[in-house]
C-alpha cells in the first residue's frame, strides 16, 4: 500500500502559470500524478465523536458532497490562488453563483444597485425575482459617476455590475464604484464571466466578490457547467456558505474535475483569445458593412482608456453591428461556415449570437434599445482557431449581404 504524503508549498511566490498546473492539489496516499475525481456523496467516520466534530467544526474534514469534497476543494484552493483571493465557493452554474452571492446578503426592504448592461438571466434577478422579495431595485448607467452617486440610498446593501458588460462590452470603472460602495457601506459584485482573470482582477481594484461562469473561459471546451464566487473569508465562511449549503447549488464533482484539468492550460488559451480577438476587432471595424465594433482594447471604443487601465488584454469577445436590418443580420450569420452559431462564450471554437432574439430576448424592444441591443448587433466568442481563417469567414460572409 503506497504511503504518498502532499508538499506543503507556498504557491503565493509562484508565477501564475505554475499556479495553474500546481497549486490546489491534493494527492492521495497512492501518489496519482493527475488530481483524482472523488465521486461519491457522503463520507464514514472512524467514531462517532469523529462525526460530531466534523458538524460542528471542531475537527477538520469531510461531510457530505454537497458541502464539499475532495474534488471540489482542490478546484476552490486552485481559484483561490489564481484569483488572489481568500476563499472561493464553487457552484452549479454561472447563474446559481450569480444569485447566491447576491441573496445571501440581502433581504426584504433592503435596496439593490445594479448596472443596466445585464446578461439576460441577471436582468431578470434584478428585475423580476428580487421586487418579488419586498427589495427596491435601481438600474443606473454604471459610466455615469453622477447617476451612480445619486442612487445609494442608506439602505442600499449591494451593487452587482458586469464588466465588460454583455452584450455590448460596456467597461465599467471597478476601482471608483468600489470606493462609492466602501463610502455607503455596500458590498460590491463584479461578474468577471466576459474578462476572464486573465485579463482583469477586480477584487485587487476593491471589489468585495467577483463571480464566475466556470462553464465559460475556465472549462474553455463547452463540455461542463459550473460556477464559482470569491471573495473574503470572512463573506464565504459566514454570509455565502450557510446559504449554499442549506439551498444546494453544489458542483459536481465530475464537472470540478474537468474544470480542475483545463485550468492547467487556462493562460495559453487565453492569450491566444485575446490575441485572435483583437485581429478580429480590427479586421471588422474597417470593413464597409460594419456599422460599429466594439471591443475593449480598440482606441474607439468610448472607456479604451479605462480598459487599458484595468485589463490586461482585451478579452475574447468583440461586439458589432451589421449594416441594414435584421434580416440582413439573419443573412450574414446564416452565411458563415466555420463560426458556429451558439449562445455560449469562452469555448476553443469560435460563436456568434445574435443577442436581441437570444440571450437577451427576456427584454422587451424598449428596454433593449435603452441599452444599445440593436436589431442588428452579434456577439462573437473568437476562438483558438487562426484568426486569418476566421477574418476569411466573416469577410465572405458580410460580403454577401
Amino acid at each position: 500500500m503506497s504511503n504518498y504524503q502532499n508538499k506543503k508549498l507556498d504557491f503565493n511566490q509562484y508565477h501564475q502559470d505554475t499556479q495553474l498546473i500546481r497549486a490546489g492539489s491534493i494527492r492521495s496516499n497512492f501518489g496519482e500524478t493527475s488530481e483524482a475525481i472523488f465521486l461519491n456523496s457522503g463520507f464514514c467516520y472512524n467514531s462517532a465523536e469523529t462525526a460530531e466534530n466534523r458538524f460542528n467544526g471542531n475537527e477538520p474534514g469531510f461531510v457530505y458532497s454537497r458541502y464539499l469534497n475532495p474534488t471540489l476543494k482542490m478546484l476552490e484552493d486552485k481559484l483561490s490562488i489564481i484569483e488572489q483571493a481568500e476563499s472561493a465557493v464553487v457552484m452549479a452554474s454561472g447563474m446559481s453563483a450569480v444569485f447566491a452571492s447576491i441573496m445571501c446578503q440581502i433581504k426584504t426592504g433592503d435596496h439593490f444597485i445594479a448596472s443596466k448592461v445585464l446578461f439576460g438571466s441577471c436582468y431578470h434577478i434584478a428585475t423580476k425575482i428580487l421586487p418579488n422579495y419586498g427589495i427596491e431595485v435601481s438600474l443606473v448607467d454604471a459610466t455615469n459617476l453622477k447617476e451612480l452617486e445619486q442612487a445609494f440610498q442608506k439602505n442600499t446593501k449591494v451593487v452587482f455590475i458586469e464588466t465588460p458588460a454583455n452584450p455590448t462590452l460596456e467597461v465599467v470603472d471597478i476601482a471608483l464604484i468600489a470606493d462609492l460602495c466602501k463610502k455607503n457601506n455596500a458590498k460590491l459584485i463584479v461578474d468577471n464571466i466576459l474578462a476572464s482573470s486573465s485579463c482583469q482582477k477586480p477584487l485587487a481594484l476593491g471589489a468585495d466578490i467577483v463571480v464566475y461562469s466556470s462553464t465559460k473561459h475556465f472549462d474553455g471546451q463547452g463540455r461542463t457547467l459550473g460556477g464559482a464566487v470569491l471573495g473574503s473569508n470572512d463573506f464565504i465562511k459566514e454570509i455565502l456558505l450557510p446559504f449554499h449549503r442549506h439551498t444546494g447549488p453544489a458542483l459536481s464533482p465530475f464537472n470540478a474535475w474537468i474544470i480542475l484539468k483545463s485550468l492547467e492550460t487556462y493562460n495559453l488559451r487565453m492569450q491566444k483569445h485575446c490575441e485572435n480577438a483583437l485581429q478580429v476587432a480590427q479586421f471588422l471595424e474597417q470593413h464597409p458593412k460594419i456599422k460599429k465594433v466594439s471591443y475593449p482594447h480598440l482606441p474607439s471604443h468610448k472607456q479604451f482608456d479605462l480598459a487599458k487601465k484595468q485589463m490586461s488584454s482585451g478579452g475574447s469577445m468583440v461586439a458589432f453591428e451589421t449594416i441594414g436590418n435584421k434580416n440582413d443580420c439573419f443573412e450574414f450569420l446564416n452565411n458563415l461556415q466555420l463560426i458556429d452559431i451558439s449562445n455560449n462564450l469562452g469555448d476553443s471554437k469560435s460563436l456568434i449570437t445574435h443577442p436581441a432574439t437570444t440571450t437577451h430576448s427576456n427584454m422587451s424592444v424598449a428596454e433593449q434599445q435603452a441599452i444599445n441591443i440593436t436589431s442588428t448587433l452579434c456577439r462573437l466568442s473568437v476562438g483558438l482557431e487562426h484568426y486569418t481563417d476566421l477574418i476569411n469567414d466573416l469577410n465572405n460572409s458580410l460580403n454577401n449581404i
